[in-house]
């Protein structure tokens, strides 16, 4: 069955798709994420010390299993963009974007000639080490990877309804936590509900999927009920210390109620 890159994943359904976080540099998490049940996951190149050259065998992992992955850059200065495109992603998020013009410069860098700036790498992975037609290759670029700018700071948010106008844009990802740093708020304030709703108001009227990151289950139900396409469940160094703290506590527990233990 032939691979289909992100965008097109969530054109395909109506249903709102659950990932998470990767932040441990070791693709056998990768795997077991992917074994548990994941639509996706996003591997953290932001606020984790992962390298080019996990992203690349977590994506190759990844995708052997039947999970789609995206990678979240560094940074939006777009210098990892290519050879991660190049690596057969299928998305990528940039972070810290704060303004049209900074949105259709990475837009850019995502899209082959006439759109934009990508370089064609036919040979690449992204091209089946050219095995791919050059017209497939070029065509599944431009229409079925995710090219998602993360919008964080209030004025961004403000700006969403001409961020998300920009050509070529098929994905958003809004920051809550930095949202709230930026503008001193908490999430249940008046003011940022009403700025989230015209956020997603913007993307329902573009067309354009939107994400977020959420930490409990219920907080994933509430965010598709209000529109997110797809959601972001934790991550798996807090899944694996909510794991180990809770096996640790349940078992110390049981210890001390027999005081006879290896008596």
């Amino acid at each position: 069955m032939a691979r289909q890159g992100f965008a097109r994943r969530l054109a395909s359904t109506s249903e709102c798709l659950v990932g998470t976080w990767v932040k441990i540099p070791a693709v056998s998490a990768v795997e077991i994420l992917a074994d548990a049940g994941f639509d996706f996951v996003v591997v953290d190149m932001e606020h984790a010390p992962l390298t080019f050259e996990f992203a690349y065998q977590a994506t190759v992992v990844a995708q052997g299993a039947g999970m789609s992955v995206l990678v979240r850059v560094p940074d939006r200065s777009g210098s990892h963009l290519q050879r991660l495109l190049d690596a057969g992603v299928d998305g990528i998020l940039v972070p810290r974007v704060t303004s049209v013009d900074e949105t259709a410069a990475a837009v850019r860098q995502m899209l082959f000639s006439p759109g934009g700036d990508r370089g064609m790498g036919v040979t690449s992975r992204a091209g089946r080490w050219g095995g791919l037609a050059r017209a497939e290759y070029l065509r599944f670029g431009d229409e079925e990877v995710m090219r998602a700018v993360q919008l964080e700071e209030r004025a961004a948010v403000e700006a969403a309804e001409e961020i998300l106008a920009v050509p070529g844009l098929n994905g958003v990802f809004l920051g809550m936590g930095d949202l709230q740093l930026s503008s001193g708020l908490p999430e249940s304030d008046p003011a940022i509900q009403k700025l989230v709703d015209g956020f997603l108001a913007s993307a329902r009227a573009r067309g354009v999927p939107a994400g977020t990151a959420v930490g409990t289950a219920a907080q994933a139900e509430a965010a598709a009920d209000r529109g997110y396409r797809f959601v972001m469940v934790s991550n798996d160094t807090s899944l694996l210390r909510g794991a180990a703290a809770s096996t640790v506590a349940d078992v110390r527990s049981r210890l001390s109620k027999g005081d006879n233990h290896g008596v």
